[in-house]
């Protein structure tokens, strides 16, 4: 890659950020010139963002550390048309009240990696909605619309996907893409923002934003992203069988989160390490040279850092006791999950599913006739077996587990 000057760019370049760029050198140039401001988009379709946003996250974060000033945007007006983008259906419609709910969740995640303020580099949130919400279709179609074609749109993979497998494409989608690039023109117009990054699935997008810019008012903008994350074993960054991995503790405890890194393949931890950590790269290179057993160390540390910079040092340091207590103490540790069982017992099938080992009954016993389920260190053979308050031992409680790393709490209700 190029060599640049400016200390945003080699830090995002260093850190593994960095996959497409409209025009490095110009960006480079700006970037070293003075603070730049850029932004990363987000429909308000959940209460909270999740590890797969993290890659973003980080690139935003990194424009501040290194003295720029970022934006988040929140789709308060996109969110109500919804992005087609390698979606096999049209995003079901929410209510104000959803939307104005999922904004805060979000407010509320990102708060954990940026610092926001009145201040010249401080975090902004915006809404789009701001804007979007007030605009006059007639006036829209004649100073935006026609610099879009309707070629140039249907060429883009996520429109001809839905329409290779004839799906449904809406009207109203189809327009989310006019509505992303001219995101972009606002955002320079009321803050200044010239730099747009995102993952590399949304390079047509952002893409759309700079040149919109440039045919309406011959803006100088500029496109970053960052690769698509995806593990070693070629798994979807973030992907469980219970679901999303969520950064607010009300979706997620801080055990589990701490536990997902803990469970990083071991191709992955240095990479890792530089994408989704603070650590000074010389120590990340230090302990990615770990083989064999000592690299379970090192994937110790990766949880602990990840877990510190999403939920505070303390519950960082409390998910790691939790977790030697229960891997290396032979105990049950605390803030594991818990199933209560609302009567005497409960069918082992349904309190996997419960505790979020299985998405499924069959999942579940699919895992018992695999062996891979142990009631209190026992393995529990039969796909019909309960557990009653007989299995309870003195703490009131009983440890069932799913394979070597998946440990859950199962109480009396």
């Amino acid at each position: 890659m190029t060599a640049v000057k400016s200390d945003f760019l080699n830090l995002m370049i260093e850190r593994g950020h960095v996959h497409q760029c409209s025009d490095l050198e110009a960006l480079d140039a700006a970037a070293c010139k003075g603070v730049i401001t850029g932004y990363i988009g987000y429909d308000a379709t959940a209460t909270s963002l999740h590890v797969g946003n993290m890659a973003s996250i980080m690139m935003l974060r990194r424009l501040q550390q290194t003295g720029h000033k970022p934006i988040v945007l929140v789709g308060g007006g996109t969110t109500k048309v919804g992005d087609p983008s390698f979606k096999t259906e049209s995003r079901p419609m929410l209510t104000d009240e959803q939307i104005a709910q999922n904004i805060a969740g979000i407010k509320k995640a990102y708060n954990k990696f940026l610092t926001f303020g009145d201040g010249a580099i401080d975090a902004t949130l915006v809404n789009n909605d701001e804007w979007l919400g007030k605009l006059e279709y007639l006036p829209f179609l004649r100073e935006v619309g026609r610099h879009f074609t309707i070629n140039r749109m249907l060429s883009f993979d996520s429109v001809k996907l839905r329409l290779e497998r004839e799906q449904p494409l809406t009207f109203l989608e189809f327009n989310y893409m006019i509505m992303q690039g001219y995101d972009f023109v606002e955002l320079h117009r009321r803050y200044g923002c010239t730099l747009q990054m995102g993952g590399s699935d949304q390079w047509g997008n952002i893409i759309n934003g700079v040149e919109l810019g440039r045919r309406m008012a011959n803006y100088d903008l500029y496109a970053l992203t960052t690769p698509l994350i995806m593990t070693s074993s070629g798994e979807k960054m973030g992907k469980t069988v219970s679901g999303a991995l969520w950064l607010n503790e009300d979706r997620l405890s801080p055990y589990d989160y701490w536990q997902y890194w803990r469970n990083t393949e071991d191709a992955d931890v240095t990479r890792f390490m530089k994408i989704f950590t603070d650590m000074p790269l010389d120590e990340i290179e230090r302990l990615g040279k770990l083989k064999d057993a000592e690299i379970n160390e090192a994937k110790k540390i990766l949880a602990f850092e990840t877990t510190k910079l999403c939920h505070g040092e303390a519950a960082a340091l409390e998910a790691a006791a939790t977790a030697k207590a229960t891997f290396e103490g032979g105990g049950i540790g605390a803030n594991l999950p818990i199933y209560a069982m609302a009567g005497a017992s409960v069918a082992i099938v349904d309190a996997l599913v419960g505790l979020g080992f299985a998405a499924s009954k069959g999942e579940a016993r699919r895992l018992v006739e695999g062996g891979g389920v142990r009631l209190n260190d026992a393995v529990v053979s039969d796909v019909t077996a309960s557990l009653s308050t007989a299995d309870l031992t003195q703490d009131a409680t009983a440890r069932l587990s799913a394979g070597k790393k998946r440990h859950g709490v199962v109480k009396k209700g």
